[in-house]
């Protein structure tokens, strides 16, 4: 996810609040549907769906973000 801004997510982590939220909120929706689809939480199908359209919102906003940020 987002290569070409390593470096830079590597320099933001623990130092952009805004960042450090979006990333965090990402990475815990991320777990959260592996757990679901691999049975080791209960969410249907809808469930799901939702938590996958939030996940791509955050990962959207965090691409703007990393794309216009200014040091």
């Amino acid at each position: 996810m987002w290569h070409e801004y390593r470096e830079l997510m590597t320099e933001l982590k623990g130092k952009d609040g805004r960042f450090d939220s979006l990333f965090e909120k990402h990475n815990e929706l991320d777990d959260k549907i592996k757990d679901a689809e691999e049975g080791r939480i209960f969410l249907d199908s809808m469930e799901i769906s939702q938590l996958k359209k939030e996940k791509l919102r955050i990962k959207e906003e965090l691409g703007v973000y990393l794309a216009n940020y200014k040091k």
